[in-house]
């Protein structure tokens, strides 16, 4: 009887190394645990461009069937297709094989319920892993069917209806999917829209082929060869997704990857200025989505950082819009889900009415909302950490949201424990550089010590 490592259970999804940690055997308990926890009487399955993604998916595949639960197999998707098949359809759950922006060698698994709900702590992770942990089996006496569906054209209709198409310019742009599944849709969105579209790292390569071995657009190698490229051909800007297009980064006319915290005040101040309504962020940064929102007539609600979290809020909130600086964006007429197509199609949209350069629709961000970046450390002890620095600024505004956050008049801090790997994070933001900096090397003066 094989072992499962309890680990591999994240705060939001499944994760680790294949085949010691993720494999058929594993995936298969996972399938019975979702019937077991759930009772779907059909469940939607998709997988990312991953070499181990076949073999994982089929095993999923035969943990529903032999569940008694039908199959309707979407193939090999974006993380954001299987979130619009679920809620689209109104398929009663979905699961997609996908490791997201981790190196080659891992695996995982992003669930959700009804509604594109995510599985997550607090909404069921738990108790699957448990499931999965104790061997749990079921076999039905009439074993499930599998479907194929191909939901490609009904998606990319579904996210240009976010846009006005007569709207939108002729632009140069370069494009990185990362060798996922996401280059097939943007070359597709591209020909609908009239878009001279420089391709990299664009077909699907589950070998991931960067110099770094990680599909991930916030790997310096790889952010400086989109922006090499933005130069040497006069590109208008640039875009980058992780290998399964949910999260998604710009960068301008001059090669410089803009932060995805401007980027959610950028698009949240252009969707009030249609609709108004609340708009979700989280405590890491805050001041200038906060700011951008209540001038365009809307209110700014905190969650805690986490696709979980926020859509939970969206939800709750009834919310038109969300972001995370992680490059998360959600949507009210998204499901509440996030989407990484659509943020593109907004700023495109936006560049073209507006007549404006990338560059020049951040650079009030960039003016008056200086930002350390997040700053991540390797630690032994968070929480006597997060201690000392709630005592160091007590004089200041603090919440306990997410990790702890201090605030003055002139810079605030957030230091957070990450729930999906050992570190420690830490994100400043101040009124002028000068502020900025002299914070930060206050801030890691603190942290070294716990190194």
């Amino acid at each position: 009887m094989e072992k499962v490592n309890p680990d591999i259970f994240r705060a939001y999804d499944i994760r680790g190394l294949y085949p010691r940690e993720i494999n058929a055997k594993v995936v298969y308990k996972i399938a019975q645990a979702y019937v077991k926890l759930f009772k779907p009487k059909e469940i939607v399955l998709g997988r990312d461009v991953r070499i181990s993604s076949p073999e994982l998916s089929k095993a999923a595949e035969k943990g529903f069937i032999d569940a008694g639960v039908d199959v309707i197999d979407i193939g090999v998707v974006t993380t954001d297709m299987l979130y619009f098949a679920v809620a689209y359809y109104k398929y009663p759950g979905g699961m997609v094989i996908t490791g997201s922006h981790n190196p080659k060698e891992y695996n995982g698994i992003k669930i959700v319920k009804e509604k594109a709900a995510p599985v997550s702590a607090g909404s069921g992770i738990e108790e699957l892993r448990d499931s999965v942990v104790s061997n749990y089996k079921f076999r039905a006496k009439n074993p499930g069917n599998v479907e194929s569906k191909d939901v490609k054209s009904d998606y990319i209709k579904h996210i240009l209806s976010f846009i006005d198409k007569e709207k939108i310019k002729p632009y140069k742009i370069v494009v990185n999917p990362n060798f996922g599944a996401g280059g097939e849709i943007i070359e597709k969105i591209g020909k609908k829209l009239n878009q001279n579209l420089i391709k990299i790292n664009f077909e699907p390569d589950g070998n991931f082929p960067v110099p770094e071995g990680r599909p991930d657009p916030l790997i310096p190698k790889n952010a400086g060869k989109i922006s090499q490229k933005i130069k040497e051909t006069e590109a208008d800007f640039g875009v980058s997704w992780d290998s399964d297009a949910d999260r998604c980064y710009f960068l301008d006319e001059t090669g410089k990857l803009e932060s995805g915290y401007y980027t959610a005040a950028l698009l949240a101040k252009y969707l009030l200025s249609d609709n108004g309504g609340k708009v979700i962020h989280e405590p890491r940064l805050t001041w200038a989505i906060i700011d951008y929102v209540k001038k365009a007539g809307g209110e700014p609600v905190v969650s805690k950082a986490g696709h979980a979290h926020i859509k939970k809020a969206m939800r709750k909130n009834e919310a038109i819009f969300g972001g995370e600086m992680s490059g998360h964006f959600y949507f009210k007429d998204n499901f509440y889900c996030d989407n990484g197509m659509i943020p593109f199609l907004k700023v495109l949209e936006l560049m073209s009415i507006s007549g404006k350069k990338l560059s020049e629709l951040y650079q009030p961000l960039h003016d008056n909302y200086k930002i350390s970046g997040e700053i991540n450390f390797e630690i032994k002890d968070s929480n006597k950490l997060l201690l000392e620095f709630k005592e160091k600024y007590s004089d200041a505004k603090i919440s306990e949201l997410d990790g702890v956050s201090v605030e003055y008049d002139n810079w605030r801090a957030n230091l957070r424990a990450s729930n999906t790997e050992p570190l420690v994070r830490l994100n400043v933001e101040a009124r002028d550089k000068k502020i900025l900096d002299e914070k930060v090397e206050e801030i890691k003066g603190i942290i070294e010590k716990y190194e």
